[in-house]
């Protein structure tokens, strides 16, 4: 008796059809997954949710154009000043969390780094309840913190070498908004000689949001370039002041307390001193 051919079968699920090379598959499956935003590990404020009273999102650089993730490096810049906030602030309960942002680059009109901005201010909500936020944001994370100051549960915005657009450049874009930053507090640090992003884009940014808020002021690192390496001290040391008083009620050193009363231009052009911060104790 002559036996039945069996039936073959199909491990791949390809139906009989040509099974694409693994390649292109594995390309597919990398095209076809959405990225999402995070946010890293947490530093600060002990290791329980009660603990934490106020939180600082750090908001890294990027590209103005990219659909990569974010970059190593970008996201390893912010981490020093993540665990100098936190020590700073320790024992007032604060936590720090640097961003993780979806794409590395702000891709025009979508704005990508000011969605995952938004989406981290509502995570921290979700995850610590009703506590105060600081957005930190250095170079293109400095214009997405600006942008989304707007969300509820911010109530200040530190900006660090922010990268702006030239509104009387060739592309003669928008103007930034300026109105989202209505009470909140605002600390913009710029070199003067910053040859990547321009100072004095921050200072006429300020300039204007001055107008509307009176709780801004700017402060200039004379003589250092875009990443304050000549002032790193310095420039950590103002940070740290300025989110402990803003989310912590503590008073700030005197030239932030001068730099936010005084009227423009002064207060918008603050010289942060050699030396700021080392007898402040924090």
């Amino acid at each position: 008796m002559a036996q039945q051919a069996l039936p073959q079968r199909d491990p791949e699920g390809t139906h009989g059809q040509p099974n694409p090379p693994r390649k292109k598959r594995d390309r597919e499956k990398r095209d076809t997954a959405r990225p999402t935003a995070r946010l890293g590990k947490p530093l600060g404020a002990g290791r329980t949710v009660r603990g934490v009273h106020g939180v600082a999102l750090l908001l890294p650089g990027g590209r103005a154009e990219g659909t990569r993730g974010p970059s190593a490096l970008d996201l390893a810049a912010q981490r020093p000043l993540a665990r100098r906030l936190a020590a700073a602030a320790a024992e007032d309960g604060l936590v720090t969390h640097v961003v993780h942002y979806r794409l590395r680059g702000w891709n025009g009109s979508a704005a990508d780094p000011v969605r995952d901005a938004e989406w981290a201010a509502d995570e921290v909500v979700r995850r610590y309840g009703d506590v105060p936020v600081c957005l930190v944001g250095t170079d293109m994370g400095g214009r997405a913190a600006l942008r989304a100051a707007g969300h509820a549960a911010v109530t200040a915005v530190l900006a660090v070498a922010p990268w702006l657009p030239d509104a009387d450049g060739p592309a003669k874009p928008e103007p930034e908004p300026v109105r989202q930053l209505c009470g909140r507090r605002v600390l913009i640090v710029h070199g003067t000689n910053d040859e990547h992003t321009d100072p004095d884009l921050s200072f006429r940014l300020a300039q204007r949001a001055k107008k509307v808020n009176r709780d801004v002021c700017r402060f200039e690192v004379h003589s250092d370039g875009h990443g304050l390496r000549q002032h790193r001290a310095e420039v950590r040391a103002l940070a740290a002041d300025f989110v402990r008083g803003v989310l912590f009620g503590h008073h700030f050193a005197r030239p932030v307390a001068d730099a936010l009363a005084a009227p423009p231009p002064l207060g918008l052009r603050m010289p942060l001193a050699s030396g700021f911060g080392a007898s402040l104790g924090h």
